[in-house]
């Protein structure tokens, strides 16, 4: 087994926990909203309670560093770029952890939207580089003066400008009373800021791949790890990993957590494939197949990117199947007298149990009612085709 296939794994269980530990600090967040509304203020203003106060970010804050010291550990295993493309599990997780942690609805164009961001990742994943060299410090340095990569991190500044600038813009036109606030706003204010963050922050796991290559480095030589160059790269580390997670608690407070969330994971998978192609020129291994693939994988990223803009529309699906119906209507029923006062909103960590133990029990009472339903149908079915003939 390649040392790449031990990092791919060990990275695979790191993004479920930042999966899992982000929608705790969006559980998080949500309760200190709620508190606020209940609370009194002091001369008419609600005064909101240290973020830190609640179990639940506290908790998500362990289990988002947990996965990023597994991810850590991955990058001296594996390619950057295919490490970065696995991110792509987040979407599944995301579902549903959003959906039992935050109690969100997922419709099916969420659903859609993700199946074809786990499709474009899946070919990231299947035709992207798999070596991974070890580097001296001499090398890594070489690197980071390279002209395409300076040319490379230029470019990224532009991006970054550009879109911080229609992300203010877009808050301006927020701000004015009575403006009226176009659909398309509420896709490209997320975006913009999900851009902004994913730009600066995916240069974190450059810079923990180049610390994770050194602390490889030194477990099979005799190099130190005390000198200038490993403690520069320490030092960008902590600011870029710093500011991607003050603008990951700035985004969560802001905006839904399940359109926010993919969007920064995209942003961040996509500049971190970018950073790892020029970096460390791993576009070198790709052919014209692979080459095509990647442009593919991309397109349906992107087509999923698209779709999780939210739908102002409220109004439910239509259902075509009779069955489908009257399942609902019984399974709506059962539940309601099986499970009394249920909350939507989950409060704390004991109510995400009990909200776990009520999803599970509603998933058993369907296959129950379609159990005892498909039989009866079927029946009526047969019946109706003997009438007619």
């Amino acid at each position: 087994m390649g040392d790449w296939v031990i990092g791919a794994f060990i990275n695979l269980f790191g993004s479920i926990a930042i999966n899992f530990g982000t929608n705790l600090l969006k559980l998080g967040h949500d309760e200190r909203e709620r508190h606020s509304m209940l609370g009194e203020g002091i001369n008419g203003k609600t005064i909101l309670r240290p973020i830190i106060s609640f179990q639940s970010w506290r908790i998500g804050i362990l289990f988002f560093a947990f996965g990023n010291a597994l991810n850590f550990i991955s990058f001296g295993y594996a390619a950057q770029s295919l490490l970065a493309a696995l991110g792509s599990v987040q979407f599944v997780s995301n579902i549903a952890f959003a959906y039992v942690v935050l109690n969100k609805t997922v419709t099916v164009k969420v659903l859609v939207a993700t199946t074809f961001i786990v499709l474009g990742n899946t070919c990231l994943v299947a035709f992207g580089n798999h070596q991974s060299p070890v580097y001296t410090q001499d090398q890594l340095a070489e690197k980071y003066s390279n002209i395409t990569f300076l040319f490379y991190c230029l470019l990224l500044m532009v991006v970054v400008a550009m879109h911080h600038y229609v992300y203010r813009r877009g808050e301006l036109l927020l701000a004015i009373p009575g403006k009226e606030f176009r659909r398309y706003w509420k896709l490209l204010l997320p975006f913009s800021f999900a851009v902004v963050s994913g730009a600066i922050g995916s240069c974190s796991v450059l810079f923990a791949k180049s610390l994770s290559n050194l602390l490889r480095l030194s477990m099979s030589s005799s190099y130190r790890l005390d000198s200038w160059f490993t403690y520069s790269i320490l030092l960008l580390f902590l600011c870029t990993a710093g500011f991607w997670m003050t603008r990951l608690n700035e985004g969560l407070a802001q905006f839904d957590a399940i359109l926010i969330v993919p969007m920064f994971q995209i942003a961040w998978t996509f500049f971190s494939i970018c950073t790892g192609f020029v970096y460390f020129q791993e576009y070198q291994v790709l052919n014209a197949l692979r080459t095509m693939m990647f442009i593919l994988g991309m397109i349906s990223v992107f087509i999923g990117i698209s779709l999780l803009a939210p739908d102002d529309s409220k109004g439910g699906e239509v259902m075509d199947s009779p069955l489908s119906s009257i399942t609902s209507s019984k399974v709506n029923t059962d539940v309601e007298r099986l499970i009394e006062d249920s909350p939507s909103p989950i409060k704390d960590m004991k109510s995400l149990a009990r909200a776990m133990a009520t999803k599970a029990l509603g998933v058993v009472v369907r296959a129950k009612v379609v159990q005892i339903l498909v039989p009866y149908w079927n029946g009526i079915k047969r019946w109706n085709r003997n009438m007619i003939s």
